[in-house]
């Protein structure tokens, strides 16, 4: 996602370390680079200025700590703006006590329509007695009706459509009606794109918004488009009032420079991202985790809300608790093997914690975790909980009582290993992060 921003992050913090404080001239060199590398992420030159100038600011300002080391100071700058330009704190949608509106707007290309269906699904799953409804109301696309309709089938989701209609505001009424007389409590609206913004597009936004009156109105930005995003964004603000974003392809695109410049532009909030092609892959937007990420920090608030969906919340703060300090156990992973993987795989889930982004380019084989459970079903319960030391003869018995080699064997052993050693090397301030319980790096620091 933003893997050149994060290299780059990631340098001009390591070319700090060492230094016992900030001074002017670190600080002038640090922004520079600061500024190169936003815009080489496509970040809005205007949002880069704005931003790198707050970070001297403040960096040159009173509130600086001497006991702490340059890195440290300009990570918590950098994250805290970051956070800043990203509207500082979670925007969910607030659903009414009666029916709730929700038009999703973009330009072609941008997947509003898969948007709809991830959005009607991640309202079905957290509001369990709500009653959705979506409405095919983008007609200037031949399969879009035929899409939303094979995707809400197969979320269980009915859809509003009009054989033959070419007139959308016709489908749109008819939705509302339907809505209304069906005590349906969210009705989400899909709408046309184009490849570019023009007038007529516009107006029948616009007139689709007079016939439904929507409370919601998100814009749908592709992260792949960079720039365009932020210019787009700030037209269908113009037309038709837009009331947040959600953020498309951030998994696909390196640059992503959107992420960071649509709220600070638009002054919207970011209100959902997609994190893959799954229908399921929809998150709410959370400036403080995208800020962690965009750091090299990994996403703890993310997985710990992925763990609360399968399992309790003790159970969740627990592993992540045991992971951070690197001291869980086989009999901890054999535990956690279906939790994890009901997650999602097991690479994604790894690049979640601070120096996960080490596994970016292993190849991870999801069958891995049937081998694992073999392996690690066949120790000893000393073996599983680390009491004793997995010598030669305890690995080939191990390695004939799960059907494996010892090589294999031998192989799960260097990886359990070596992942607890990534989190025990965690930098000072993850350290703290795990000590304070926050799922924020800097949540709670007194500077």
């Amino acid at each position: 996602m933003f893997d050149s921003l994060t290299q780059k992050f990631q340098g001009i913090i390591a070319s700090l370390k060492g230094k016992k404080t900030l001074t002017e001239g670190n600080i002038t060199d640090a922004v520079r680079q600061v500024r190169m590398a936003l815009l080489d992420a496509d970040v809005n030159y205007s949002v880069a200025g704005s931003f790198v100038r707050r970070i001297q600011e403040k960096a040159l300002g009173k509130d600086i700590l001497k006991a702490v080391s340059a890195s440290e100071q300009f990570i918590k700058l950098v994250h805290d703006e970051l956070v800043l330009f990203m509207g500082q704190q979670e925007n969910p949608l607030v659903l009414q006590e009666k029916l709730t509106v929700i038009m999703l707007c973009g330009l072609q290309g941008s997947g509003k329509t898969t948007q709809c269906a991830k959005l009607a699904y991640y309202l079905k799953k957290k509001y369990t007695s709500k009653k959705i409804l979506l409405a095919a109301c983008d007609l200037q696309r031949p399969a879009a009706v035929q899409q939303l309709k094979k995707l809400a089938d197969a979320i269980e989701i009915p859809v509003v459509t009009l054989n033959q209609e070419i007139d959308p505001i016709k489908v749109a009424k008819t939705a509302k009606e339907k809505a209304v007389s069906e005590e349906f409590d969210v009705l989400i609206i899909d709408t046309a794109g184009r490849l570019h913004i023009d007038e007529e597009l516009m107006q029948q936004l616009i007139e689709i918004k007079r016939v439904v009156k929507p409370q919601e109105i998100l814009f749908v930005a592709s992260a792949a488009t960079g720039q365009d995003a932020v210019k787009t964004a700030l037209e269908f603000d113009k037309h038709v009032q837009i009331t947040g974003t959600i953020l498309t392809m951030l998994d696909g695109s390196s640059r992503a420079g959107a992420a960071i410049s649509i709220q600070e532009v638009t002054k919207k909030p970011l209100k959902f991202e997609g994190i893959g092609e799954k229908v399921s892959d929809l998150q709410i937007f959370n400036p403080h985790s995208m800020a962690d990420r965009i750091l090299g920090m990994g996403d703890v608030i993310n997985f710990v809300r992925r763990a609360e969906e399968v399992t309790s919340k003790e159970e969740a703060e627990a592993l992540e608790k045991k992971m951070l300090k690197g001291s869980f156990t086989y009999a901890d992973l054999l535990k956690q093997m279906k939790l994890i993987n009901s997650m999602g795989p097991l690479k994604s889930l790894l690049k979640m914690f601070p120096g996960g982004a080490e596994f970016a380019n292993m190849d991870f084989d999801e069958k891995e975790f049937v081998r694992r459970s073999a392996i690690i079903s066949s120790m000893t319960e000393k073996e599983r909980l680390e009491k004793v030391e997995l010598v030669p003869s305890r690995r080939r018995r191990i390695a004939d009582g799960s059907g494996n080699s010892v090589d294999e064997v031998n192989r799960v052993i260097k990886e359990h290993k070596r992942l607890k050693q990534i989190f025990k090397d965690m930098p000072s301030l993850q350290q703290k992060m795990a000590k304070n319980k926050t799922p924020s790096p800097f949540k709670g620091w007194k500077f």
